[in-house]
């Protein structure tokens, strides 16, 4: 039984589908470890399993072997009897050539026995063998799923780190990435940006101010000359003549 459940714990290995347990997996690294833990547990057991079954099937072809070198001794005695005792009925000796006979009957019925022995045994040793044919190339498909599985978790182990370390690569990338507003430097950035633009606005703001302050001599040059002409019409002049005589307001800065 124990052997039996150990066959059936190959095939069922052997017929498993790695990548869909995986693909199932939550962990897939813990399911690869337990993966390799039962494959490799499974193939110790199997291949003490197997060691048996060869043993027993070589003890049942000694045997065999020894059965059919046995009916073949028997038959040469058989042989060497008969012989006799024909050569003891030609010489007249009837009841000794009758006792070698009976001794060659004997020798034959055993040849019979051992022969018919060798026989039987045969179908068990061909079951036998085409077993442990079946085993051994069962034994070495789960060596090659577990030399896979093995491949398969330091593939895993490898693309975790990779990732790993590409992740690192780009959160450090992102910190300092001038097209993204939300890293450091675009943080900086956008503050330097922020207090160009309160620069620019009080040079903006000063600016304003001062051309009004302009302005305001402009208007206050508009009065004085308004003042003179009235003088220049209050005096007689036509209002054109007024234009002429009136002076031009002087600038004062």
């Amino acid at each position: 039984m124990a052997k039996q459940s150990i066959f059936g714990r190959i095939s069922t290995l052997m017929k498993a589908n790695i990548n869909a347990l995986l693909d199932s997996a939550e962990d897939p690294q813990k399911m690869l470890d337990q993966l390799v833990r039962d494959y490799t547990n499974s193939i110790a057991d199997a291949e003490a399993a197997i060691a048996e079954t060869i043993g027993n099937l070589r003890l049942l072809e000694r045997d065999h072997q020894e059965d059919i070198q046995a009916a073949t001794e028997w038959g040469n005695k058989a042989l060497a009897a008969s012989r006799k005792a024909d050569e003891l009925r030609q010489a007249g000796s009837t009841a000794d050539a009758d006792k070698f006979d009976n001794l060659a009957k004997i020798a034959l019925q055993r040849q019979i026995s051992e022969e018919n022995e060798a026989r039987a045994v045969e179908p068990t040793i061909a079951s036998q063998t085409e077993v442990v044919a079946k085993l051994k190339d069962g034994l070495n498909g789960m060596k090659q799923k577990l030399e896979q599985l093995r491949s398969k978790r330091s593939e895993l182990l490898a693309r975790a780190k990779t990732a790993e370390a590409q992740n690192k690569v780009h959160d450090a990338v992102k910190s300092i990435d001038v097209l993204d507003p939300t890293s450091e430097l675009g943080r900086f950035e956008d503050k330097v940006r922020r207090q160009e633009a309160l620069a620019a606005g009080k040079q903006e703001l000063a600016a304003s101010s001062l051309d009004a302050q302009f302005e305001s001599l402009e208007d206050v040059g508009q009065l004085t000359e308004v003042e003179a002409r009235l003088a220049a019409l209050k005096s007689g002049s036509t209002p054109a003549q007024a234009a002429i005589d009136a002076p031009s307001a002087p600038y004062t800065p």
